[in-house]
């Protein structure tokens, strides 16, 4: 055989063998998308700069403007309620956790028997993490991160921290990977530099969902002074606080967004934020003795924390996904937290066939492409004493005639009244006027 013949014949074959492994390369399934979850902590609907405050929210400002605002974004009212919705996709009436939150004393937790996000994640082929606040039970392992699906974890289990010694009624609550963990620092900051080094440590061939939980801007009311050196204008110092501790948390999203571009993840991670439940208004919906006013705005929405009302369920929120979702978009249309557990685990490629049926909606098309919303109604609670539902622009809000006697608890949502108990109240339109 010639040379020329054996080169042509080797070109021939060079030729082939890169079009198979282009084909195979084509063949290749879509990266899976990194998943950075970031919730704040009874944060005002207002109280965002993409959402006109003048409180300084530059990196939350930037995911806004690159992303997409989600303006009727709802939540549970309160905590616990909404954590749990989150990580199951189902709303909380459906496994008890539906009132109030899960107190420091108490010992019960979210139902073992519930399918998890971070499970469903985990089950296809997902690293999990979560870094910041639990909420969703303490006195019992079981019920801990690292037993749901979780394989890091790193802050505090309950609700309500000091932020310097990360203590509640004196017992530290500050745990890594389960181990009891005493160390100085501000919690939000410590929570940031966490997730960053989480960032940074991940293989970029495997992805990732980490559960961002911060307990800012939650009262107590405390932040390093030059975060409140900021806003010298503000002369309540709860509120020059609370927007500090704002501010401290923005700061943190931005260095946790600069590690995602530095390793190159950026392009391939989508990032949502939003807050828990409206900005508390009532002094007596947590462990600390808040003195003065509360700071919260919740712009022109009613009520707040622990309300039924749009105040305390309709939060600031925004999702980010370069490329994926469009950049400067207005996203006006009913959401609740429990979509994001079939969007997300649909778009993952995770794994639902253990979890129970499931009330959000696949809101993917919604997001990416500007369709029509599948959701056409919002639970926004079902209790005993107490409910409310919204259908399209409908909104129906309903509480309990007590009867003529009965052992009640009202919860008066006015700034500055205590909760009062009632027993063997024969006359149940004095009670109702209490509330």
């Amino acid at each position: 055989m010639r040379i020329r013949d054996r080169f042509a014949g080797l070109a021939a074959a060079f030729v082939v063998w890169v079009y198979l492994c282009a084909g195979h390369a084509l063949a290749e399934p879509a990266l899976r998308p990194n998943i950075v979850y970031i919730i704040a902590d009874d944060l005002g609907w207002k109280d965002v700069g993409f959402h006109g405050s003048d409180i300084k929210t530059p990196n939350l400002d930037a995911l806004a403007r690159t992303g997409a605002r989600l303006e009727q974004f709802y939540t549970q009212p309160m905590c616990t309620p909404t954590r749990a919705a989150l990580l199951t996709g189902r709303y909380p009436f459906r496994y008890g956790l539906q009132t109030m939150v899960i107190p420091a004393a108490m010992t019960y937790g979210l139902s073992t028997d519930e399918w998890l996000l971070p499970q469903a994640l985990k089950a296809g082929g997902y690293a999990t993490a979560i870094i910041g606040k639990w909420h969703l039970g303490h006195a019992d392992r079981k019920f801990w991160p690292t037993h749901r699906g979780f394989d890091y974890q790193y802050g505090a289990l309950i609700g309500e921290i000091d932020y310097y010694t990360h203590s509640a009624g004196g017992q530290t609550d500050w745990f890594r990977n389960g181990k009891l963990l005493k160390e100085p620092g501000y919690a939000t900051t410590l929570l940031g530099e966490d997730a960053v080094r989480y960032v940074d440590r991940q293989d970029a061939r495997k992805p990732f969902f980490l559960y961002l939980a911060f307990t800012a801007p939650h009262a107590p009311f405390q932040v390093p002074q030059k975060y409140s050196d900021m806003y010298p204008n503000i002369g309540d110092p709860n509120r020059r606080a609370y927007a500090g501790m704002i501010t401290a948390m923005d700061e943190q999203i931005g260095n946790v967004v600069q590690a995602l571009q530095r390793r190159g993840l950026r392009e391939n991670t989508i990032i949502i934020f939003h807050s828990d439940n409206g900005g508390n208004h009532s002094a007596h919906l947590g462990e600390a003795d808040v003195k003065g006013d509360l700071p919260a705005d919740n712009g022109p929405y009613r009520g707040g924390k622990g309300d039924l009302y749009e105040g305390g369920t309709r939060v600031a929120s925004l999702i980010n996904w370069p490329g994926k979702i469009k950049p400067g978009t207005t996203i006006d249309q009913m959401m609740h937290v429990v979509d994001c557990y079939p969007t997300l685990v649909k778009l993952a490629g995770g794994n639902m066939a253990k979890a129970k049926p499931l009330d959000g909606f696949d809101l993917w098309p919604t997001l990416s492409r500007g369709e029509p919303s599948p959701r056409t109604e919002i639970v926004y609670n079902v209790e005993m004493f107490r409910g409310a539902v919204r259908q399209n622009d409908w909104k129906l809000f309903w509480r309990a005639a007590l009867p003529e006697s009965s052992n009640c608890i009202i919860w008066p949502m006015i700034r500055g009244k205590k909760p009062i108990l009632l027993g063997n109240v024969p006359n149940k339109s004095k009670c109702c006027a209490t509330a």
